[in-house]
């Protein structure tokens, strides 16, 4: 069964096997064990609640200071460690998040481990081993995403493509090896719109960058279907016109490359720094739909794609995300004060 197959027009590559995502330390996730230790609650994939202990080194990391916990990391750190019961509790906690993504109907599962150490012959290492461990429960294709491309081509290395092909996430005009070991495979590829020595200010700079990886990646030949334009989507909470530009650079390559390309993108960045960013990612979702794109590289289970696709589009919540998405709330007020009032009290705060 293909990934279209699957979740027919709009696919979903998911992103939570990633070393770099975070939780609350005061979030409801982070808890005591049975055995007294500061830990990650969880629900196993065979429904039982279960603890990952975080180590004393990372809780004396700055990002943990700081509040915050690297969930996937702890667990990937631990499941390659070979040190029990550790490593069975970090093999467990993946088999939970490929579980949980799968059901909420993640057509890909993205696999990043370049937090795991600063040493890239560690991140090599550490590729090579956790793809085949991911790729022996999921039942969905694996995406292989790195600033690297050795680091991608070890986890391409050892992938065996046994439930489809994998993605290689990504290729930019900073890193076209990425893309010659997609044509080498003969492998679906996000092509990305981020320029040779930085990231593009408008929706003008990412259609030219994204078209010139896009019509690389076509002379190369691989398929139209088999390539995902990532058009950057940055958080408007930092210009509120980064929505704006990145919608634009959506339609217009959707209009340049017809019907057969993959327009994606990271669709939940938008909200990065707001409240209620699940009303805004739904919202962004929809109009991100309406303006080409086909596709989103996300958490499908705080992001509910089919629900925020059929949204009703009339409440006064999603006039407001949609305003301010579409750069017509300036600095965010009108959105910010109606959180403030309590109007937003149905969405989920994030």
């Amino acid at each position: 069964m293909t990934p279209r197959d699957r979740a027919g027009k709009f696919l979903v590559i998911g992103e939570n096997i990633h070393t770099t995502r975070t939780i609350l330390r005061r979030g409801k996730l982070v808890t005591r064990a049975p055995s007294g230790e500061e830990a990650v609650g969880y629900t196993s994939a065979a429904g039982e609640t279960r603890y990952l202990i975080i180590p004393e080194d990372i809780q004396a990391r700055q990002d943990y200071q700081e509040g915050r916990v690297k969930h996937v990391l702890i667990a990937v750190r631990a499941a390659l460690s070979g040190i029990e019961p550790a490593a069975s509790a970090g093999l467990d906690y993946i088999g939970a998040l490929v579980s949980r993504q799968v059901e909420r109907r993640a057509d890909y599962l993205d696999i990043n481990v370049d937090e795991v150490s600063l040493r890239s012959s560690e991140q090599i290492d550490a590729m090579r081993r956790l793809t085949p461990i991911v790729e022996a429960i999921s039942p969905v294709p694996l995406s292989i995403d790195s600033s690297s491309t050795a680091i991608i081509q070890a986890g391409l290395e050892a992938c065996t493509g046994k439930a489809g092909r994998p993605l290689v996430n990504s290729a930019s005009l900073d890193r076209g090896e990425a893309l010659e070991l997609a044509a080498a495979r003969d492998l679906p590829v996000i092509v990305t719109a981020a320029g040779e020595s930085g990231m593009p200010s408008n929706d003008t700079e990412r259609v030219a960058n994204a078209s010139r990886m896009a019509d690389a990646a076509l002379a190369k030949g691989i398929p139209p279907g088999r390539i995902f334009i990532d058009a950057l989507v940055f958080p408007i909470s930092v210009d509120v016109q980064f929505g704006v530009h990145c919608l634009e650079a959506m339609r217009r390559l959707r209009e340049r490359y017809g019907p057969e390309v993959h327009v994606t993108g990271g669709l939940s960045n938008v909200s990065f720094g707001l409240p209620a960013r699940k009303l805004v990612n739904q919202t962004f979702i929809q109009l991100a739909a309406a303006h080409g794109a086909d596709s989103g590289i996300l958490d499908p289970v705080a992001n509910d794609v089919a629900g925020a696709l059929a949204s009703d589009r009339t409440g006064r919540g999603y006039q407001l995300a949609e305003d301010m998405l579409l750069g017509r709330d300036p600095n965010c007020r009108s959105f910010l004060r109606a959180y403030r009032r309590g109007e937003l009290s149905g969405a989920d705060s994030g």
